[in-house]
């Protein structure tokens, strides 16, 4: 199976490399791996302005995905921006929202989940994923690690360090069994495991989790619904032939 990693924004070619490298490491043997990011948009994502800045841009990544004959593509952001759409856009192609997956397996994996996100900023939001997630319920809490997108990976030991101490917030305080890290940045740092051995807890990589599901689902053969995610009707009817045309500018 073909997978595509998209990210929603401008990213430096070493750091693609580095990620997809990573999800290569991670994927099954047969399943192949590519990285891709949009030409534009924001530098990183740290409030509902800046996804919603990224989501045209990446639509037409995902679009152009399908007609590369891929079988799945990921959002490369754990807010899901665009999920939807992007659902809307593909039928033959499966969509997977790294947010709206890691909080489903964290549900499966214990009573109670924490968030661990980057900043305050992205509190509300991340409630808002969950509740439309369907697992509201099981949602201990959202902490954040007060840690920018872009100096996470700058000094990792430092990272590391405040998201543990955030996490040990999420399962001291709220109660937490699982965790779920609120960011795709926070995953490519490849350190859920040395954080559940700090914690001892299960710690849901979005990155990761991201891949295994999309293998999964695309190993059922199984997909998104259209009936949830109809097509646009001017795509649907051929009167159109690209996603430009559905925007005009006067």
């Amino acid at each position: 199976m073909k997978i595509l990693y998209a990210v929603p924004g401008p990213m430096d070619p070493k750091e693609m490399e580095r990620r997809v490298g990573l999800l290569r490491s991670w994927a099954f043997p047969g399943t192949e791996v590519d990285i891709v990011c949009a030409s534009e948009g924001p530098a990183s994502i740290e409030s509902m302005y800046e996804e919603y800045l990224s989501i045209p841009a990446a639509m037409k990544l995902i679009y152009e995905a399908q007609q590369q004959g891929y079988d799945a593509a990921i959002l490369g952001c754990a807010g899901d921006p665009g999920l939807d759409a992007a659902r809307e856009i593909t039928d033959t192609m499966l969509v997977v929202g790294p947010g709206q997956t890691s909080m489903q397996v964290a549900a499966m994996l214990g009573h109670r989940f924490s968030i661990l996100t980057i900043e305050d900023s992205l509190i509300a939001s991340s409630y808002e994923l969950a509740y439309k997630a369907g697992v509201q319920p099981k949602l201990a809490s959202v902490v954040a690690v007060h840690v920018p997108v872009l100096e996470l990976a700058v000094d990792r030991d430092a990272s590391l360090a405040k998201i543990i101490a955030a996490g040990r917030v999420a399962v001291e305080r709220d109660r937490a069994d699982v965790l779920v890290l609120g960011c795709m940045s926070m995953g490519f740092l490849d350190v859920a495991s040395e954080i559940e051995a700090a914690l001892g807890v299960p710690v849901v990589n979005p990155s990761l989790t991201a891949l295994k599901i999309a293998e999964a689902l695309v190993g059922s053969a199984l997909m998104h619904s259209k009936t949830a995610f109809a097509t646009p009707p001017k795509l649907q009817s051929g009167r159109i032939s690209s996603l430009d045309e559905l925007y005009i500018s006067l």
